[in-house]
């Protein structure tokens, strides 16, 4: 579906030429049996694609991201309408650790380090799912020391003692440990600073480019995201509201209007940003 529709767009309509690596088909999630947060959520994550997904606090992102991982049962969350398929299996009933095992790792908001472990000891954490030898283990942690070289300089320390952004590239070196296919990164810029924000988006990509590790990244940063994401979908209320190329979607006038602060006037001031003069096309 084009940047401009008002429809999610149907499953069968992958983002990329490649093959799909996650199809996530019209789900709805419920908290405690009486709280519908996802209506009918629909998206594609191709082989070797990194994708978007956008949208205010409280729209459904972090849901959609633990009901791929199956890490909803833990609040109390179930997936009850629609299914989820990683390379065409069905994976509603796989445990976290299987998925794991299938190379699917999320990366929870907010970091979640072991503080009282060092960098490299939370490291080493990310590969217990793996039978490595010494050697193999020694090799797999060079990796990740050589893209977050920072990581690296800091590994002896205590990771509770350590700045948001190392706890950051902790969480991710952590989740390459596990020798991922698909990271689901939840909310990475998250209380950083833009210039970490940029070096983390920019170790995402690279890892995207030179590892073929697929991302689906849940972030309230829209701006930054759609300059590093293949492609984007917009969700509002538990929905998808629009979807599309990053591209596309960030010369979206009502992407622009509503989720970058901006118009064709140029940038709005929060008094102005008070009231739309454009109706969110979605809900009318």
């Amino acid at each position: 579906m084009s940047a401009t529709a008002t429809a999610p767009a149907p499953v069968d309509a992958a983002p990329a030429a490649a093959p799909a690596l996650l199809t996530v088909n019209g789900i709805e999630v419920i908290y405690n049996h009486v709280i519908l947060v996802l209506k009918g959520v629909s998206l594609v994550v191709p082989q070797g694609g990194i994708v978007a997904l956008l949208g205010a606090n409280g729209a459904g992102k972090t849901t959609t991201l633990r009901a791929v991982s199956n890490l909803l049962k833990g609040e109390r969350g179930d997936v009850t309408k629609g299914y989820i398929e990683l390379r065409n299996e069905r994976i509603e009933r796989l445990s976290p650790a299987d998925l794991v095992k299938r190379g699917v790792v999320q990366v929870m908001e907010g970091r979640h380090c072991f503080a009282h472990l060092s960098i490299e000891d939370n490291l080493l954490t990310g590969a217990y799912t793996r039978s490595l030898s010494r050697g193999d283990i020694s090799a797999a942690l060079e990796k990740v020391y050589a893209y977050f070289p920072r990581l690296k300089t800091r590994r002896t320390s205590q990771s509770g003692y350590t700045s948001g952004g190392e706890q950051q590239m902790t969480a991710i070196g952590r989740a390459l440990m596990a020798d991922p296919s698909m990271i689901l990164l939840d909310e990475p810029s998250m209380g950083l600073a833009p210039q970490i924000v940029e070096e983390i988006f920019e170790i995402v990509k690279d890892l995207n480019t030179r590892e073929g590790v697929s991302f689906l990244l849940a972030e309230q940063n829209t701006n930054v995201a759609l300059r590093y994401a293949d492609y984007g979908y917009i969700l509002e209320n538990g929905r998808v509201v629009m979807d599309g190329e990053a591209k596309a979607l960030a010369e979206n006038e009502d992407v622009k209007e509503f989720y970058l602060g901006l118009s064709s006037g140029g940038r709005k001031s929060f008094r102005d940003n008070k009231f739309y003069r454009r109706r969110k096309r979605w809900l009318a």
